[in-house]
Order: structure tokens, then C-alpha cells, then sequence
């Protein structure tokens, strides 16, 4: 194997998809960097998710949608992003299924930890779907991607709030 660092980001720019190279304060590498850390969240909760739970199964292919949204948006939207639909479809009707109809209410995280942990996620993924927003502006991404990430964080606040976060 070769050696993990290049040294190309030693000047303060890292490269996108088709080797452009940018600032890291670029508003894609931004949005990627929130996605990232919204991945690697995801990977905690779901981990301590028993295997045969259906919201791990969920979490993963999310995880996996995640990643290709990252290559859409390291593209500028510019490479087409499928698969997304039907996990959408899936957070959808999860969210209808806890929620019964319910509206949005505030509450405080810390009736457990895995609870706590979910509303942590929750507030990265608002944070990563902020960061998209501003990618869109500049370089318009599929609205099926900034639907995916508006719905995500409702999902993961039912998913805290439905008493399944263990």
C-alpha cells in the first residue's frame, strides 16, 4: 500500500472530483466535511444498534446514500445521484409510522444516551443540510438530495423520541 499522505493539502487546498483543485474553506469542501462527520455519527449509533434492528438497516443504507452525495456534491452537482428515492421513501414512512400524525415539539435530549447520541446526529445532519444549502446556491445540486437531508434529521429525531434509540 502507498503512503496515505500526499502533501498536495500542505498549501491549503484540497482536490474535488475531476482533480479541480480549491481552497478548504470551499463552500463543497465545507458541505463535504459536514457530511463526513454526519457519516461517521451514523456509523456510532448504528453500531450500538442490535444486528437485527431495521433502523440499523436503514442507518446503513443512509450512510451509503451519504457517501454518494458527498461525490455529487465534490462534482458540483454536475454527476447524476440515484438510489436516493426509495431510502427517502423509507425514512418517510418511518417518521409517519413513530409520529402517528404528531407535529414537531421541542425536548430535551438525555433520557438515555443512546437518545442523547441520536439528537447529537440530528443536529449534524441540520448542520450538513445548512452547509448543502450554500453549495446549492452556487452550484445547484439534485432536489432529491436537499429533500434526503431535510427529512433525515426529522427521521433521526422520531428514531430518538420513539423510545427505539436502544
Amino acid at each position: 500500500m502507498g503512503k496515505i499522505y500526499t502533501k498536495h493539502g500542505d498549501d491549503g487546498t484540497t482536490a474535488l472530483l475531476g482533480g479541480e483543485r480549491v481552497p478548504k474553506t470551499d463552500v463543497r469542501v465545507e458541505a463535504n466535511g459536514a457530511i463526513d462527520e454526519l457519516v461517521a455519527l451514523l456509523g456510532l449509533v448504528r453500531a450500538h444498534r442490535p444486528e437485527t434492528d431495521c433502523a440499523r438497516n436503514l442507518l446503513e443504507a443512509i450512510q451509503q446514500q451519504l457517501m454518494r452525495l458527498m461525490a455529487h456534491v465534490a462534482a458540483s452537482g454536475e454527476t447524476p445521484l440515484t438510489g436516493m428515492d426509495p431510502i427517502l421513501a423509507q425514512m418517510e414512512t418511518a417518521i409517519d409510522m413513530q409520529t402517528g400524525g404528531r407535529k414537531f415539539s421541542f425536548v430535551v435530549p438525555g433520557a438515555d444516551v443512546a437518545e442523547a447520541w441520536l439528537h447529537v446526529v440530528r443536529t449534524r445532519a441540520r448542520t450538513a443540510e445548512r452547509r448543502l444549502w450554500s453549495v446549492h446556491a452556487v452550484y445547484p445540486l439534485s432536489a432529491v438530495a436537499m429533500q434526503f437531508m431535510n427529512r433525515l434529521s426529522d427521521y433521526l429525531f422520531v428514531l430518538a423520541e420513539s423510545g427505539q434509540s436502544e
